[in-house]
């Protein structure tokens, strides 16, 4: 990077060279700090030639990662993908993104959240439609752990939507189950109803297993019969899916409480007593005791 007498101009190539050498030496050695600095000031050399910096800032994260310095890794892995995006290679600008949510999904959910939709963008625009459909699911699935139940619902909406348009038609089915659960937990029935009434124009929905358990537990929920909800929602249909959304249909309460009405016949026998009750079941035996001829 000198200059002298007979060099007017750095040689910023060679120097991103040797940094990035001296990244791979420190990161040999366990010097992550040093690896991080020597990999920064490689992108540096690159910027300075006019060049990509993407890969040296990507390798820069490995060392923040060994160092649990996350946030600042995945600063680095946006700033990368925002390159990759500017220099025609979008498909890698998504992997990094994807990399960068994977990086603090456990750190910062909200964080990961927004960098799995921001790939899921980029895979879309790109015609990619399979691998943005992973990443709205990753997206979703961190949504409704978080109880951030609102945003979940346009997500799945998101979803269901190009499921519908790849016409991969049952699982369309299961985002709709979904789609439900989240807005019962929201507590907003209507919404869980239309939700269902839609789908009744995805073919072969109206008459699936999915729609029946669909209708039975939106009965019950109205009813407020938790026994006939709990029964659907500890069906196997429901119990199978994606684990976050499993424990929405464990958790799920009737309002009120719960309390199952009873029938008209059950109520008068509680009138009359166990006394009654049971005079009126010797009144049955008596009327046959002396044979059916």
């Amino acid at each position: 990077l000198k200059t002298g007498f007979l060099k007017w101009k750095p040689d910023y190539d060679s120097a991103a060279t040797e940094y990035g050498k001296a990244a791979v030496a420190f990161k040999n050695a366990k010097q992550f700090d040093q690896a991080r600095e020597a990999c920064l000031r490689e992108a540096e050399a690159h910027e300075n030639n006019k060049a990509t910096i993407c890969d040296s800032s990507v390798r820069a994260t490995v060392a923040l990662q060994e160092m649990q310095r996350l946030p600042e890794a995945v600063q680095l892995i946006e700033k990368a993908s925002m390159m990759y995006l500017e220099n025609g290679t979008p498909d890698t600008a998504a992997i990094a993104l994807e990399r960068a949510g994977k990086l603090i999904e456990n750190v910062s959910p909200e964080k990961a959240v927004q960098l799995y939709q921001q790939a899921a963008s980029v895979f879309e625009n790109e015609e990619r439609l399979r691998q943005a459909l992973e990443m709205l699911g990753k997206a979703s699935r961190l949504l409704v752990r978080g109880r951030r139940l609102d945003e979940a619902a346009l997500s799945l909406q998101k979803e269901k939507s190009i499921y519908k348009e790849i016409e991969n038609y049952p699982t369309c089915y299961k985002k709709t189950i979904a789609q439900v659960l989240v807005h019962l937990h929201r507590n907003d029935y209507v919404a869980a109803e239309r939700c269902v009434r839609e789908s009744y124009s995805i073919p072969g929905f109206n008459g699936s297993e999915d729609c029946a358990a669909l209708e039975q537990l939106l009965e019950g929920y109205d009813q407020q019969d938790q026994d006939q909800v709990s029964e659907v929602c500890n069906s196997p249909l429901f119990k199978y899916m994606d684990n976050d959304y499993a424990k929405l249909g464990l958790t799920l309460v009737v309002p009120g409480g719960g309390i199952k009405k009873k029938s008209p016949n059950a109520a008068q026998d509680k009138a009359r007593g166990p006394a009654t009750a049971g005079s009126h079941a010797e009144e049955e035996e008596d009327e046959y005791s002396g044979g059916l001829c």
